[in-house]
């Protein structure tokens, strides 16, 4: 029988996702590794060539059936550390995007994370053990004019991931989040924001962002922003009154063609 602990990581076929699988793969975990590209195969093929054996799961989590292929995956199995990094954004003005691409920001970003977060939590708390990490987003500070639905979500997941450490604190069940800032990731193309500021701004190292979230999760830690600038951009944050905060963000994200 494996005796190795078992790590589940959501939004693993590249940039921090990929980079928390081999966090964790280096650490001792074998791993099931989940993301709706079909770059997640050849993601678990790299992670384990850090000793680690791989289960790869292609599964939308914004639906109940993705989660649920994935739980189906997980076939009762303990997981010792859940990181739940799955998410997407949307540029543009939120009256001129499609709906239904939006709804699905929101599924993915909270609906299936909490989904997720309560199946495998439920499972922790009845053992009274296990670490779960969430990555949330300094964005989660700021109202995100022109990525406004994604900036909402992420407010949405820092505030959750806090209150459920919160509701655990007897335990010992640990929650996490990771806040990181702009990040060198597959992010803004997906998101289809080629065409705004944000594109081209400097941006953080993926490997470095999930190896601070991966410590803070080993200790055990609250909440954690990688980067100094993006501390620094927290504690303003808090502030700065919120008109300014999205107008400094509309700076970052509205689309240089953009009539609005």
């Amino acid at each position: 029988m494996n005796s190795k602990p078992l790590a589940v990581v959501t939004g693993a076929s590249t940039g921090i996702g990929l980079e928390l699988a081999i966090c964790c793969a280096q650490d001792g975990y074998d791993l099931i590794i989940c993301a709706n590209e079909a770059e997640i195969e050849s993601a678990a093929e790299e992670v384990s060539r850090h000793g680690a054996t791989v289960e790869a799961v292609q599964a939308d989590l914004g639906s109940k059936e993705g989660v649920d292929k994935l739980w189906s995956a997980i076939r009762g199995r303990q997981v010792d550390a859940l990181l739940a990094n799955a998410g997407r954004g949307l540029g543009g003005a939120f009256l001129d995007q499609d709906f239904a691409e939006a709804k699905n920001v929101v599924d993915v970003n909270v609906s299936g994370t909490i989904s997720l977060v309560q199946k495998v939590g439920r499972q922790m708390r009845d053992r009274n053990s296990g670490k779960i990490l969430i990555t949330g987003s300094i964005a989660g500070f700021v109202p995100g004019a022109f990525h406004a639905v994604y900036n909402g979500t992420k407010a949405f997941l820092d505030s959750f991931a806090e209150a459920l450490r919160n509701e655990l604190k007897e335990t010992d069940v640990t929650v996490t989040c990771l806040m990181p800032g702009l990040t060198d990731t597959p992010f803004f193309d997906r998101a289809g924001m080629q065409d705004t500021p944000a594109y081209d701004a400097p941006k953080e190292d993926p490997a470095k962002v999930a190896k601070v979230g991966y410590e803070a999760m080993k200790k055990g830690e609250g909440s954690v922003v990688s980067g100094f600038m993006n501390k620094l951009q927290t504690t303003f944050a808090g502030i700065i009154p919120d008109s300014i905060l999205a107008k400094m963000h509309r700076r970052l994200a509205e689309p240089e063609d953009s009539n609005a």
